[in-house]
């Protein structure tokens, strides 16, 4: 069977008229995730300098979307990864303490399960915006690779829903990027 994926005249926009398959969720579109100078009620604080603007949270896969602001230059975290992470950054530019590459505006990192890295802003970078697909859980580490802490789906998930309803959107303002 060959690839069927091929440009066809306007004529033949034909939707699918098909029994729809049963059990399949909406689809989920967040408008204008690119306008980073937007409301900031929609950022969630995450530490002093550091938010995170949800995308999607995909409760029953574990895993979730977001956009990553930093306006600091300086070590933000040390973690493990328990799946697999894709990066892409949209401003400024981070590394690794345990890699040689940079991150930095318009490039891809993917980030394997099992990596231990230490994420560094670092100075002259007034502000870090990156788009995060993160599944599974962060577990941060001490140098040693001691265990701290865990941040996964569900932790953002009621870190959002707090916020949005201190900020007056209301807790229920999360259910929309949740999947």
């Amino acid at each position: 069977m060959g690839s069927t994926a091929e440009i066809r005249p306007k004529a033949e926009a034909i939707p699918y008229r098909g029994k729809p398959l049963p059990n399949v969720p909406d689809d989920l579109v967040v408008p204008d995730v690119l306008q980073l100078d937007c409301d900031e009620k929609l950022w969630v604080p995450q530490a002093p300098d550091v938010w995170f603007r949800p995308l999607l949270f995909h409760v029953s896969q574990g895993y979730f979307v977001n956009i990553l602001r930093v306006r600091r230059s300086g070590i933000l975290s040390r973690h493990r990864h328990s799946g697999p992470v894709c990066a892409t950054t949209l401003k400024g530019r981070w590394h690794y303490l345990e890699h040689p590459w940079w991150a930095t505006e318009g490039s891809f990192a993917f980030e394997p399960p099992g990596d231990i890295h230490t994420l560094e802003v670092p100075e002259g970078v007034e502000e870090m915006i990156t788009l995060f697909h993160v599944t599974g859980a962060y577990i941060y580490v001490d140098p040693d690779g001691h265990p701290l802490g865990v941040e996964d789906v569900f932790s953002k998930l009621e870190s959002a829903r707090a916020h949005y309803e201190k900020v007056g959107l209301g807790g229920d303002y999360v259910n929309q990027f949740i999947r």
